[in-house]
């Protein structure tokens, strides 16, 4: 692809914009689009079906990824903005998601959150207008506007003072064409990329679930010492099927202690330094113990409550059936600390094996059977009934050794294309800010 810069710039007037090629201008948002122009009435009738969009719902890069479908009855009070065909929505609140996203050929009655501003073109190309409101510096403008700290949000009417560089109006469909064909090619790498991680991801899975089950592969085995080609019996467990015959099947409750978490009020919150750090679902990513995001407690509490390396903590509560079983094992790192009631600790000899039992489909076997669509969790009593298959320690030790090297060379390849994925994202932001702000002239772009 071959572009150059325009031959002449002039000072923007905007310390973020820079200079800008010298036909172009620069005006606040407000004098090319409306924003918030119609929202549903709150006599509306009840039985319109609507087809809506949450916060929750918008990725900065993949665009709109959920629409629920109801009634207006149905509808939670936020669900008011009524979108069109060329319109841009840009989150006001939790700004630092980015969440910002053209309207394309919507489906009927598309309703909006009020936690977005719905821009509505007026004398600029809509398509040029979702890549000038997506810009590197228009977007961190939007942040920094913003007030607030765990859920910082910004007026609408301040979006509409934001300044945003303005072509010639035949120039911004080329910039929008380049940029279309461009993010497209991007887009396309990336969703290569992210089902190549998929595809490792069920690697691993299915890797740890026929190890547990079935044992190590014969010449791991043999190098351990073990009999590589054990005969197999009947397991008794439908979901676990035949296993070595050596091994045993026990409940839970025989292999270790489950421990409930540190249950405390909103007056206990406190501080980073003045309490104890607190584990929660959120501190749990990828089988490991990440602190961010960290709640901390004025709280005593008690020996059995502070983590120690080697345990495993378990997501037993969540608004999220999908988190149920979520666990990691705890480092140096991670011990010293508590755990929220919601979370459930596993202490036993055997944590370096169950570790990854816990990793393979067993709570998605076991677990069913006690959650409902209203009730998702995990109690102690429900872990201790799992059974599990147990086999002799000197083998446990093998195949946790085992595992934990073929999962770290599959997890060194899924950071890897992790970092690829970064890097195009970055280049599809900066090739944007690049054409929308005048830095590369596109209209000859050879692709």
């Amino acid at each position: 692809m071959k572009v150059r810069a325009y031959p002449n710039y002039k000072p923007s007037g905007v310390e973020w914009l820079g200079k800008v090629p010298e036909h172009w201008e620069a005006k606040r948002l407000k004098y090319s689009a409306s924003i918030n122009d119609e929202a549903l009435p709150d006599t509306t009738k009840p039985d319109l079906d609507l087809s809506y969009v949450d916060i929750s719902s918008v990725d900065a890069i993949r665009g709109i990824v959920a629409i629920e479908e109801m009634t207006f009855e149905q509808a939670p009070s936020r669900a008011r903005r009524i979108v069109r065909d060329g319109d841009t929505i840009v989150s006001t609140v939790r700004t630092y998601l980015k969440a910002i996203v053209p309207i394309r050929a919507p489906r009927k009655n598309m309703i909006v959150s009020t936690g977005f501003a719905v821009i509505r073109p007026r004398r600029i190309r809509p398509e040029f207008m979702s890549y000038a409101v997506r810009e590197a510096g228009f977007v961190d403008t939007i942040v920094a506007l913003s007030v607030g700290v765990s859920y910082p949000a910004v007026n609408a009417s301040d979006i509409g003072m934001i300044p945003v560089p303005l072509p010639p109006v035949d120039e911004q469909r080329v910039i929008a064409d380049f940029l279309d064909r461009e993010t497209a090619k991007i887009d396309t790498l990336v969703a290569k990329k992210r089902t190549l991680i998929e595809r490792l991801k069920e690697k691993r899975t299915a890797l740890i679930a026929r190890t547990v089950t079935r044992g190590l592969p014969p010449v791991v085995a043999r190098a351990a010492g073990l009999d590589p080609h054990p005969r197999l019996k009947p397991s008794g467990i439908d979901w676990l099927g035949d296993m070595p015959e050596h091994w045993l099947v026990k409940p839970l409750r025989y292999v270790g202690e489950a421990i409930i978490g540190l249950t405390f009020d909103p007056s206990d919150v406190a501080d980073q330094g003045d309490g104890v750090l607190v584990l929660r679902a959120s501190n749990v990513s990828d089988g490991r113990i990440i602190l961010e995001d960290n709640v901390f407690v004025k709280t005593v509490v008690p020996q059995k409550l502070i983590t120690r390396a080697g345990d495993i903590l378990i997501c037993s509560r969540s608004g999220s059936r999908a988190l149920i079983g979520k666990n990691a094992r705890l480092d140096e790192r991670s011990a010293g600390l508590s755990f929220g009631v919601f979370m459930t600790v596993f202490r036993s000899p055997s944590n370096d094996y169950l570790f990854y039992l816990f990793n393979s489909p067993l709570f998605d076997y076991q677990s069913g059977a006690f959650l409902t669509s209203t009730i998702n969790q995990l109690t102690i009593g429900n872990l201790y009934s799992f059974k599990v298959p147990i086999p002799p320690p000197d083998e446990q030790t093998a195949i946790a050794t085992y595992l934990a090297r073929e999962t770290a060379r599959i997890d060194h390849m899924v950071a890897k294309v992790g970092t690829a994925i970064e890097r195009l994202q970055e280049y599809r932001t900066a090739l944007i800010t690049a054409a929308v702000t005048g830095k590369i002239d596109v209209r000859g772009a050879i692709a």
